[in-house]
């Protein structure tokens, strides 16, 4: 019998089994997070739900512990869905912590990884698939998978799916699942495409929303540096100079991904990159990398921006500026998760005034502009430019990047 008094307060009351309470307990998840502490009641009583709430915030543990504890209750499978393969391994590590003591099975169903593995996995019937929409896809259509025993669903990310073009995979995946079932749809935004797959697919679905939309992470100072073009590298060279803590650096591109990972390296830094253009075992290699200290330094397009699950990573280093002002909100929420505090610096050319500001709409904040430093290596000016530009090494932002307070 389970002894209530040694159990975690935060998560006792929460309508979660004492068995699971008892893993939890071990695994030192001693309090939960405002999404779980919200989502975890109503989702154990079977109700749909939807979870509004910005990145890095325990979303996992809020459907993961529900769907365990109601596949217990319902005899049935649970089908997790989400848009990266980084995000789906991350998942299946959660169920596979949580769940390996109870004898839990799951099978991970993603791109890039065999097909006859996947469908070895498949025999062994496990009670949790956790699945990318296109690979799942592909399994439905080689027939290799039913999911006419799915009990509950569970839809991670939901705008960026949307966001990469997933909607009419969703689509054939929702008609191909029984009608009696259990969704749980998390997203860090609401956009009309989610509330119409809520309206059109979920059964009276309660909404749980823990911040605002565009909301930053709360204990993340943030800076900004107008440089020119060809001072980025070199001024990227400072900044990692005077931080000593891993760093995350997003580039826009996935040519540019790799140029300033070279480039990282010649400055004396240990770094790998992680992008599209990278086979599964180099992404897997890259993060793992970075999480045990081998790579100081990782380099990612926005394929990461959602799917790094790393603890203590000190700062977030915006290269280039997202095409998406949504996309900053989830870049610089890779530090300062779970209440940690954090640091992200963005640097922009003097010509990305509007994506500063679009920015600073989503957020509803400034960014506070900082001046730049001497930078390392800069080459001698010619008189033409010395009198363009007289201050070249603390010189103020762009006039138009200034602003009255």
């Amino acid at each position: 019998m389970t002894n209530t008094t040694q159990l975690p307060p935060g998560f006792y009351g929460l309508g979660i089994a004492p068995k699971l309470l008892e893993v939890l307990w071990k695994l030192k998840f001693k309090t939960p997070t405002p999404i779980q502490q919200k989502s975890i009641p109503i989702a154990v009583e079977g109700k749909d739900i939807i979870g509004v709430a910005q990145t890095g915030t325990g979303k996992t543990l809020a459907f993961g512990i529900p769907l365990i504890q109601r596949l217990a209750q319902v005899k049935g499978r649970g089908l997790v869905i989400l848009p990266t393969r980084e995000l789906a391994l991350q998942a299946d590590e959660v169920f596979q912590q949580v769940g390996r003591s109870i004898g839990l099975r799951t099978a991970v169903l993603i791109g890039g990884a065999s097909m006859n593995i996947q469908i070895k996995d498949l025999k062994k019937n496990p009670h949790v698939l956790i699945v990318t929409p296109g690979r799942l896809i592909d399994h439905l259509e080689q027939k290799t998978l039913r999911l006419d025993d799915v009990k509950v669903l569970v839809l991670d990310e939901a705008d960026r799916m949307l966001d990469m073009g997933f909607a009419p995979q969703i689509k054939k995946i929702l008609a191909a699942l029984p009608r009696d079932r259990q969704t749980m749809l998390f997203s860090a935004t609401m956009p009309s495409e989610i509330v119409k797959i809520a309206s059109t697919y979920m059964k009276l679905p309660v909404q749980v929303e823990i911040a605002r939309p565009g909301t930053a992470a709360e204990k993340v100072t943030q800076e900004l540096f107008v440089v020119n073009k060809e001072d980025k590298v070199r001024l990227l060279d400072k900044i990692l100079d005077e931080h000593r803590g891993s760093v995350l650096v997003f580039t826009r591109t996935k040519h540019g991904a790799s140029k300033v990972a070279r480039s990282v390296r010649a400055m004396g830094h240990t770094a790998d990159e992680i992008h599209s253009n990278r086979s599964l075992p180099q992404r897997r290699k890259a993060l793992d990398g970075f999480k045990s200290g081998l790579y100081r330094v990782l380099v990612a397009t926005d394929i990461a921006a959602r799917g790094i699950d790393v603890k203590g990573i000190e700062l977030v280093i915006n290269y280039d500026l997202p095409d998406q002002a949504e996309d900053y909100v989830h870049r610089i929420g890779r530090t300062g998760r779970a209440g940690e505090s954090g640091h992200a610096i963005s640097i922009a050319t003097p010509d990305q005034r509007k994506e500063v500001m679009a920015i600073e709409r989503l957020t509803r904040s400034y960014l506070p502009i900082t001046k730049n430093p001497d930078l390392p290596g800069a080459r001698p000016l010619s008189k033409p430019e010395r009198a363009r530009e007289p201050s070249r090494g603390r010189r103020s932002p762009p006039r138009h990047f200034r602003r009255r307070r």
